[in-house]
């Protein structure tokens, strides 16, 4: 008697797809990088303006994304979009990536972040478990990373229904604490003149580095200098903005895919972009822009200099004292929760679909009792754990993000070509603007692809060097795969 093949279940509706792409997008960057950012600019209003750009940039994105979602409602998303408009190798380019730093790397991040604010509570995570070299130390903290990770995986295996509660759950969560950390900390901001100083020459940009002997140096920055400057700070913006795709590798399981994830895209990205820009201005009425690396509080250090880069945690002081520390510090460790229980969830459907095309391994392709990727979830989970020991996630995510903005752009691109190798293909959504919106993206996307290339071409290099290492792996996995058939 002929088995029938296991098939996803729809159960995810647009509410549960919007808080995938909402809580997949804000995990710890909103809380950390507009500190280097600010170093990087020196100016509250291009700060905002490239916060404003990188949302613009999304939103126009994801807008894009919903014709390809709605012609291709299939489990993979991008990686299925980009076979239909260049074929495999360019496919498995891109999924080889998102496996190697991409998906594995931010999820390694994003549990070591939450690890990392763990310890606020538990300080024992911080000691040492052994060394492994001279230069790498395994902490109880990268233990902690691994066992959220190992936990959210095996949450994830037991079926839908539990991925999506908890993803609910948590942006619910961390969405409500946002904005309670925007309301409050407009409230208590714009009872001082923090925020008028802070715009009083809202365009003068400069650079300020930090010296060796602790001084700074600032660089006036104009014309291309200011370009130069903005085109590479806003991959820190880009970062905490990324992840919005992951909703389309889950196509599959959504209720009516053709409406629910355009919509999906649009209303998450937007939402996320809104809570972007308002927290960056609560910042800014809190804290003043400048200040100095030696400050001997948080007002003396500024937005630029925040310890550790925590200016979420420098704003929650300014608003509750203290003891904002730790009410920041356990709105992040939600956060973070929250962002790898949409991740995960993801990340095994693409996975899955390249199992399924030969170019994974093979078990990733079968789906277990409750209907999801279960090995497919265990592999990435394994990689994962290995990113979250190397202590190398921080130059992860630099090459992640600049390896997703090639693919972005070549996923955009693909609408123009598919409008004219397929015009007569069922598309339920269109391309907002098209082909305006679309070729404005390509275009702008291009241009910080190129700065960051020009200006941080050691880190942009190794990305790009990811990306094409999958070449010799493809026709080696291809030519192992013709052999065994034949």
């Amino acid at each position: 008697m002929e088995t029938k093949e296991k098939e996803f279940k729809k159960e995810l509706n647009l509410l549960n797809a919007t808080s995938i792409v909402a809580g997949s997008m804000i995990g710890s960057g909103i809380f950390i990088v507009t500190s280097a950012m600010s170093r990087d600019l020196g100016s509250s209003g291009w700060l905002l303006f490239t916060w404003l750009l990188t949302g613009l940039l999304t939103m126009s994105a994801a807008l894009s994304y919903g014709e390809l979602a709605g012609m291709m409602p299939n489990a993979g998303g991008q990686y299925v979009y980009i076979q239909r408009a260049y074929g495999k190798l360019i496919s498995f380019l891109y999924g080889w990536t998102v496996f190697s730093v991409i998906q594995t790397g931010v999820i390694a991040a994003v549990a070591v972040a939450f690890a990392n604010y763990t310890s606020v509570f538990i300080p024992a995570l911080e000691t040492k478990l052994f060394a492994l070299t001279d230069t790498t130390v395994i902490t109880y903290k990268q233990v902690m990373a691994i066992a959220s990770v190992i936990l959210l995986t095996y949450i994830n295996t037991k079926g839908v229904q539990n991925g999506k509660k908890l993803q609910l759950l948590f942006t619910v969560a961390k969405l409500f604490a946002l904005f309670a950390l925007i309301v409050l900390g407009l409230y208590v901001g714009l009872q001082t003149d923090v925020l008028s100083q802070n715009f009083a020459h809202p365009w003068d940009a400069f650079k300020t580095i930090v010296n060796g002997d602790g001084s700074t140096t600032t660089i006036k920055l104009t014309g291309i200098a200011l370009t130069a400057a903005i085109g590479t700070t806003i991959i820190n913006s880009l970062f905490s903005s990324d992840a919005w795709n992951n909703v389309t590798f889950i196509a599959a399981e959504i209720k009516d895919p053709k409406r629910n994830i355009p919509r999906s895209l649009f209303l998450g990205t937007t939402l996320v972009t809104i809570i972007y820009l308002l927290a960056n201005l609560a910042y800014l009425a809190l804290l003043p822009m400048s200040g100095s690396p030696d400050g001997a509080s948080v007002v003396e250090k500024g937005i630029m200099f925040a310890s550790e880069d925590r200016v979420g945690a420098a704003a929650a002081n300014m608003i509750l004292g203290n003891v904002g520390v730790f009410v920041m510090a356990g709105l992040i460790m939600i956060s973070t929760f929250g962002c790898n229980s949409g991740l995960i969830l993801a990340g095994g459907r693409l996975f899955y679909a390249m199992s399924k095309d030969g170019l994974f391994f093979k078990q990733a392709g079968e789906l277990n009792k409750n209907n999801v990727p279960e090995k497919a979830l265990w592999f990435q989970c394994v990689w994962a754990s290995v990113l979250c020991l190397s202590g190398k996630y921080g130059d992860l995510l630099t090459y992640a993000t600049f390896a997703s903005l090639l693919f972005y752009i070549l996923t955009i691109y693909g609408i123009f070509i598919l409008r004219k190798k397929e015009p007569d293909t069922e598309r339920p959504y269109k391309a907002f603007g098209y082909p305006f919106i679309p070729a404005l993206y390509l275009l702008v996307t291009l241009a910080i692809c190129a700065t960051l290339l020009i200006y941080d071409t050691k880190n942009t290099g190794l990305g790009l060097f990811i990306v094409l290492l999958g070449i010799p792996i493809y026709y080696i996995t291809q030519s192992v795969t013709k052999s065994k058939n034949s």
